[in-house]
């Protein structure tokens, strides 16, 4: 069991992409990683990569729309450790653009269950375990996608898409972040997106169709920033790797 001078993180939906690379960036720190991953065969292969490089990595099968899922994963991790110092919420569903005039639940639905609902599954699961750090941090993966003053620029790509599932799901999770940073004064709950709203930039992942102009080193920095922040760093705030963003 890692004991309290163990840096511990868990990383949802962390089998490839931006959360493979988080996961892996912050194993190079020293830290033991949870890589949580749907796909159980895939998560294994991908912790097994890790631990390949030297990472201390443990293979979660986390499936974020299941409670029967989180709360075996929130048991497997006790198991392994008394306290978790970082969560990072990073799995994410980007639905399909379906036009407003013809989007329906169903559209919406799976969407919120894993950009929404699955936060608020795991991190209700992993308070006791982050409450239990000496200075707990949870990173919510959010998009420029999400916020009102990129949505509403005309300069943004995204104003001109024309969708309704990932858009408001991803302003629910800055919602979310901003209340649960408020009710967890002790806990660092910060919002973060994987791109460059200055610039129109953002990572490329399978997500995007690998479509993105930064890399997914890049698109962590931000991720990593917050993870490592200090117990006098901000909370429920909303940044980019190039600092704030306007909710």
């Amino acid at each position: 069991m890692a004991t309290q001078t163990t840096h511990t993180a868990l990383v949802t939906g962390a089998n490839k992409g931006l959360g493979l690379e988080t996961a892996r960036r912050l194993g190079a720190e020293g830290w033991q990683v949870f890589l949580g991953s749907r796909d159980e065969a895939r998560g294994r292969a991908a912790a097994a990569a890790l631990a390949a490089d030297g990472i201390d990595v443990v293979a979660v099968p986390l499936d974020v729309t299941d409670d029967d899922s989180v709360a075996a994963a929130e048991r497997l991790v006790r198991e392994h450790t008394g306290h978790l110092d970082v969560l990072v919420n990073n799995a994410g569903a980007p639905g399909t653009a379906v036009h407003p005039a013809e989007a329906t639940v169903a559209d919406l639905a799976p969407v919120f269950d894993v950009n929404v609902f699955g936060i608020v599954r795991v991190t209700h699961a992993f308070l006791p375990l982050l409450q239990a750090a000496d200075h707990p941090r949870v990173v919510m993966v959010s998009s420029g996608g999400g916020a009102f003053s990129v949505v509403t620029d005309p300069n943004q790509a995204v104003s001109k898409m024309h969708e309704l599932a990932y858009s408001t799901s991803k302003a629910a999770v800055n919602m979310l972040t901003v209340r649960y940073a408020q009710a967890f004064p002790e806990i660092k709950f910060n919002a973060v997106t994987p791109g460059e709203v200055a610039t129109g930039k953002f990572a490329a992942t399978d997500m995007n169709m690998h479509r993105g102009q930064l890399t997914v080193t890049e698109g962590t920095d931000v991720f990593l920033r917050f993870a490592l922040v200090g117990p006098d760093g901000p909370t429920g705030v909303f940044e980019d790797r190039l600092g704030p963003v306007a909710w």
